[in-house]
Protein backbone atom coordinates (compact mmCIF):
# COMPACT_ATOMS: atom_id res chain seq x y z
CA UNK A 1 0.00 0.00 0.00
CA UNK A 2 1.27 3.74 -1.08
CA UNK A 3 1.87 6.00 2.10
CA UNK A 4 1.32 8.78 0.34
CA UNK A 5 -1.70 9.17 2.06
CA UNK A 6 -0.09 10.53 5.32
CA UNK A 7 -0.16 14.59 5.40
CA UNK A 8 2.17 16.37 7.25
CA UNK A 9 1.06 16.65 11.23
CA UNK A 10 0.42 20.06 12.16
CA UNK A 11 1.42 19.20 16.14
CA UNK A 12 4.21 17.13 16.06
CA UNK A 13 5.11 14.98 18.86
CA UNK A 14 8.21 14.52 20.63
CA UNK A 15 9.43 10.48 20.69
CA UNK A 16 12.74 8.60 21.95
CA UNK A 17 15.05 7.63 19.46
CA UNK A 18 15.88 3.62 19.94
CA UNK A 19 18.19 1.23 18.27
CA UNK A 20 17.89 -1.85 16.92
CA UNK A 21 17.52 -3.63 20.16
CA UNK A 22 14.80 -1.22 21.16
CA UNK A 23 16.98 0.24 23.26
CA UNK A 24 16.60 4.01 24.45
CA UNK A 25 19.07 6.10 22.87
CA UNK A 26 18.83 9.47 24.85
CA UNK A 27 17.79 11.40 22.25
CA UNK A 28 14.77 13.19 21.91
CA UNK A 29 13.28 13.82 18.80
CA UNK A 30 10.03 15.69 16.61
CA UNK A 31 7.98 12.16 15.33
CA UNK A 32 7.94 14.22 12.32
CA UNK A 33 11.84 14.25 12.04
CA UNK A 34 11.93 10.94 13.03
CA UNK A 35 9.26 9.70 10.32
CA UNK A 36 11.71 12.08 7.26
CA UNK A 37 15.02 10.74 8.70
CA UNK A 38 13.76 6.73 9.03
CA UNK A 39 15.05 6.88 12.80
CA UNK A 40 13.57 4.27 14.91
CA UNK A 41 11.04 5.05 18.26
CA UNK A 42 8.29 3.55 20.01
CA UNK A 43 4.66 3.43 18.35
CA UNK A 44 2.34 1.23 20.53
CA UNK A 45 -0.83 -0.06 19.26
CA UNK A 46 -4.02 -2.09 21.29
CA UNK A 47 -5.93 -4.50 19.27
CA UNK A 48 -9.46 -3.93 21.29
CA UNK A 49 -12.07 -7.38 21.57
CA UNK A 50 -15.22 -7.45 23.64
CA UNK A 51 -16.03 -9.99 25.65
CA UNK A 52 -17.58 -12.12 22.66
CA UNK A 53 -14.58 -12.33 20.82
CA UNK A 54 -15.07 -9.67 18.15
CA UNK A 55 -12.58 -6.96 17.11
CA UNK A 56 -13.16 -3.35 16.95
CA UNK A 57 -12.16 -1.55 13.81
CA UNK A 58 -12.56 2.18 12.56
CA UNK A 59 -12.34 4.67 10.41
CA UNK A 60 -9.77 7.17 10.98
CA UNK A 61 -11.07 10.84 10.77
CA UNK A 62 -10.08 12.83 7.94
CA UNK A 63 -8.94 15.71 10.08
CA UNK A 64 -5.95 13.35 11.37
CA UNK A 65 -2.32 13.55 9.87
CA UNK A 66 -1.40 10.13 9.38
CA UNK A 67 -3.50 8.25 6.88
CA UNK A 68 -6.96 10.14 7.28
CA UNK A 69 -10.11 8.14 6.28
CA UNK A 70 -8.39 4.98 6.28
CA UNK A 71 -9.29 1.80 8.55
CA UNK A 72 -7.37 -0.02 11.40
CA UNK A 73 -7.29 -2.83 13.60
CA UNK A 74 -5.39 -1.34 16.12
CA UNK A 75 -5.92 1.88 18.49
CA UNK A 76 -2.40 3.59 19.08
CA UNK A 77 -0.15 5.99 18.39
CA UNK A 78 3.50 7.40 19.57
CA UNK A 79 5.10 6.83 22.89
CA UNK A 80 6.06 9.93 24.29
CA UNK A 81 9.36 10.80 25.69
CA UNK A 82 9.42 8.66 29.12
CA UNK A 83 6.09 6.70 28.45
CA UNK A 84 6.61 2.37 28.19
CA UNK A 85 4.68 0.88 25.46
CA UNK A 86 1.70 0.09 28.27
CA UNK A 87 1.89 3.38 29.01
CA UNK A 88 0.75 4.65 25.82
CA UNK A 89 -0.91 2.05 24.71
CA UNK A 90 -3.25 3.28 27.90
CA UNK A 91 -3.02 6.57 26.93
CA UNK A 92 -4.29 6.07 23.37
CA UNK A 93 -6.93 4.28 24.52
CA UNK A 94 -8.00 7.14 26.65
CA UNK A 95 -7.33 9.61 23.86
CA UNK A 96 -9.19 7.69 20.97
CA UNK A 97 -12.23 5.73 22.28
CA UNK A 98 -12.68 7.62 26.20
CA UNK A 99 -12.00 4.22 27.99
CA UNK A 100 -9.67 3.32 30.86
CA UNK A 101 -7.99 -0.03 30.40
CA UNK A 102 -4.48 -1.69 30.86
CA UNK A 103 -3.63 -3.21 27.83
CA UNK A 104 -1.31 -6.53 28.19
CA UNK A 105 1.75 -6.32 25.99
CA UNK A 106 1.84 -9.35 23.64
CA UNK A 107 4.82 -8.57 21.75
CA UNK A 108 7.14 -6.03 19.61
CA UNK A 109 8.59 -6.06 16.12
CA UNK A 110 10.07 -3.35 13.49
CA UNK A 111 7.80 -2.32 11.64
CA UNK A 112 8.78 -0.73 8.44
CA UNK A 113 5.46 -0.90 6.85
CA UNK A 114 4.25 1.86 7.64
CA UNK A 115 5.89 5.80 6.99
CA UNK A 116 8.91 4.96 8.51
CA UNK A 117 10.61 1.89 10.60
CA UNK A 118 9.42 1.94 14.12
CA UNK A 119 9.45 -0.46 16.80
CA UNK A 120 5.92 -1.37 17.31
CA UNK A 121 4.53 -2.91 20.78
CA UNK A 122 1.37 -4.52 19.47
CA UNK A 123 -1.15 -4.73 22.98
CA UNK A 124 -4.70 -6.85 23.40
CA UNK A 125 -7.75 -5.30 25.91
CA UNK A 126 -11.10 -6.70 26.57
CA UNK A 127 -13.22 -3.48 26.61
CA UNK A 128 -16.43 -2.29 26.99
CA UNK A 129 -18.21 -2.63 23.42
CA UNK A 130 -20.14 0.91 24.02
CA UNK A 131 -17.02 2.93 23.58
CA UNK A 132 -17.16 6.63 22.61
CA UNK A 133 -14.97 7.53 20.41
CA UNK A 134 -13.13 11.10 19.70
CA UNK A 135 -14.33 12.48 16.61
CA UNK A 136 -11.22 14.40 15.81
CA UNK A 137 -9.52 10.54 16.08
CA UNK A 138 -12.56 8.19 14.84
CA UNK A 139 -14.80 9.03 11.60
CA UNK A 140 -16.64 5.84 12.44
CA UNK A 141 -16.03 2.31 14.77
CA UNK A 142 -17.59 -1.41 14.27
CA UNK A 143 -16.88 -4.75 16.01
CA UNK A 144 -15.95 -7.42 13.98
CA UNK A 145 -15.88 -11.34 14.02
CA UNK A 146 -12.34 -12.70 13.37
CA UNK A 147 -13.91 -13.88 9.53
CA UNK A 148 -15.65 -10.42 8.94
CA UNK A 149 -12.34 -8.83 9.49
CA UNK A 150 -10.58 -10.90 7.55
CA UNK A 151 -12.80 -10.28 4.47
CA UNK A 152 -12.42 -6.25 5.27
CA UNK A 153 -8.88 -6.40 5.15
CA UNK A 154 -9.02 -7.57 1.65
CA UNK A 155 -11.63 -5.24 0.40
CA UNK A 156 -11.39 -1.94 2.50
CA UNK A 157 -8.43 0.58 2.87
CA UNK A 158 -6.80 -0.52 5.76
CA UNK A 159 -3.37 1.56 7.19
CA UNK A 160 0.23 -0.55 6.38
CA UNK A 161 0.14 -1.13 10.36
CA UNK A 162 -2.99 -2.93 10.53
CA UNK A 163 -2.05 -5.77 7.87
CA UNK A 164 0.95 -6.20 9.55
CA UNK A 165 -0.06 -5.90 12.88
CA UNK A 166 -3.04 -8.06 12.51
CA UNK A 167 -1.41 -11.16 10.66
CA UNK A 168 1.29 -11.25 13.67
CA UNK A 169 -1.34 -11.06 16.19
CA UNK A 170 -2.74 -13.86 14.89
CA UNK A 171 0.00 -15.43 14.90
CA UNK A 172 0.96 -14.75 18.16
CA UNK A 173 -2.69 -15.79 19.15
CA UNK A 174 -2.58 -19.24 16.87
CA UNK A 175 1.15 -20.23 19.02
CA UNK A 176 0.22 -19.74 22.03
CA UNK A 177 -3.24 -21.87 21.77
Amino acid sequence: MSVGFARVCAVDELVERVDDQDRVLGMVVSRRQAIQEGWLHRVAVTVCRDDRGRVLVHRRSEQVSRFPGLYEVEVGGAANVGESYEQAAARELAEELGIRALPRLLFTFINRSGLSPHWLGVHEAVVPDAVVPNPDEVAWHGWLTEPELRSALLEWRFTPDSHEAFSRYLAFRTARS
